[in-house]
């Protein structure tokens, strides 16, 4: 008897040979036990197979076939296998099967030495052959996944952002499938993009669920908005501390309970960005300054206002317009203090005052009308805002002063 002899003869007894080598992987890869993850029944078919294979390679040499083994590999990658585990039950599988022919081989003193040591580069030459196949079918049908997840998952942040989820078990299906919890309270986040296609907020998601808040994106244009989950007592403050961090322009709606209240949630998050001040980083939560969302969400209504309560002072050569319009602005937000205001721009609480009636004398309002106060706080966010503009002639004098 040659090595052939004993090959046919094992390769006679193969069933029995594909059951065994099942039992071995599942009990030396703890990912193969799962039961529900795959049932022993199609392990047990997959390694006969595999075997088959091997075998009839070693009877009759030829071409390998890696078809099975590609076909192995895609089929694990759609059931969450990892390729670690998948190699190594491909290892203990060939193992198996090589030392049942060692076995079978020193009952039989005429097969020589060197057809096993011939047979031996061979068959782990074929190890390492079905290993490549594995190995790139999984990376492939693993990568084709995660493009459809992604795609699926953009189609249901987006289905959500744009309000055509209306079905309230859909809404609930959506909201497991994005990971996060069916009932909020929510809020929504709207950052700016510097350019199309670039995340304001890189690696936000991740940082978000390490600090356990669910969360999901969306990437557009000119925005990365995003909806989180802020059910803990501290989650908004958390939230809000990572969103700071990574130095965007965003915005931030009010709390809001349900799936539903998503596009109008959306909508004030970007009137929050847009009453954001200034033109660096920053994170304005819409109830901050609800007057100043009102001024973005009607910028030409606010760009009228501005222009009937402070053109005179818009009006100005550049440094005395700025000076008035600054001093102002933090004597609002000093409380109407003169003195903290003056502490604040490190002049006399005098000069604070004189600028003050001079804004009086160039508007014809009174300071201490609360009517008064009311109009131009209003006229001096949208004069502060992005989303309101100047009119042309105030733009043809504000720019040859």
């Amino acid at each position: 008897m040659d090595l052939a002899d004993v090959i046919a003869a094992i390769h006679e007894r193969l069933p029995e040979l594909g059951e065994r080598i099942a039992e071995r992987i599942r009990a030396d890869v703890p990912a193969y036990a799962d039961e529900s993850l795959i049932p022993f029944d199609s392990l047990r078919r997959s390694c006969t197979a595999n075997a088959d294979l091997v075998l009839r390679h070693l009877r009759r040499s030829g071409a390998p076939d890696p078809g099975p083994a590609r076909e192995t590999g895609r089929i694990r990658a759609e059931q969450g296998m990892p390729l670690a585990d998948i190699l190594h039950a491909y290892r203990i599988g060939f193992e198996f099967v090589w030392s049942e022919i060692l076995t079978q081989a020193r009952t039989h003193t005429t097969v020589p030495d060197a057809q096993l040591v011939d047979r031996s580069a061979e068959i782990w030459h074929l190890f390492g052959l079905y290993a490549e196949a594995v190995a790139a079918a999984h990376r492939e049908t693993t990568a084709e996944l995660a493009v459809q997840r992604g795609a699926r998952r953009s189609a249901l942040v987006e289905a959500l952002f744009s309000g055509v989820i209306a079905d309230r078990i859909t809404l609930w299906d959506a909201a497991r499938e994005l990971g996060l919890p069916e009932r909020g309270p929510y809020c929504v986040v709207a950052a700016a993009a510097d350019s199309p296609g670039e995340e304001p907020l890189p690696g936000v998601e991740a940082s978000l669920r390490h600090a356990h808040l669910p969360s999901a994106w969306r990437l557009l244009a000119d925005q990365q908005i995003g909806l989180i989950a802020v059910g803990a007592p501290e989650a908004e403050a958390t939230g809000l501390r990572i969103l700071r961090r990574a130095g965007a322009r965003a915005g931030v709606s009010p709390r809001f309970s349900s799936l539903r209240d998503t596009p109008q949630a959306l909508r004030f998050a970007r009137l929050a960005l847009a009453g954001l001040p200034g033109g660096g980083p920053g994170v304005a939560r819409f109830d901050d300054n609800p007057l100043a969302m009102l001024v973005a969400a009607a910028p030409a209504e606010a760009t009228h206002l501005m222009n009937v309560v402070l053109k005179p002072v818009l009006d100005l050569p550049g440094l005395e317009r700025t000076r008035l319009l600054d001093t102002l602005e933090h004597w609002f937000d000093a409380g109407s203090s003169a003195a903290t205001t003056a502490q604040r721009l490190y002049v006399h609480p005098n000069t604070v005052r004189y600028r003050l009636r001079r804004v009086e004398e160039l508007t014809g309002r009174s300071l201490s009308d609360p009517h008064t106060v009311a109009d131009l706080g209003a006229a001096l966010l949208a004069a502060r805002s992005p989303a309101a503009g100047r009119t042309p002639a105030t733009d043809q004098t504000a720019s040859t002063a």
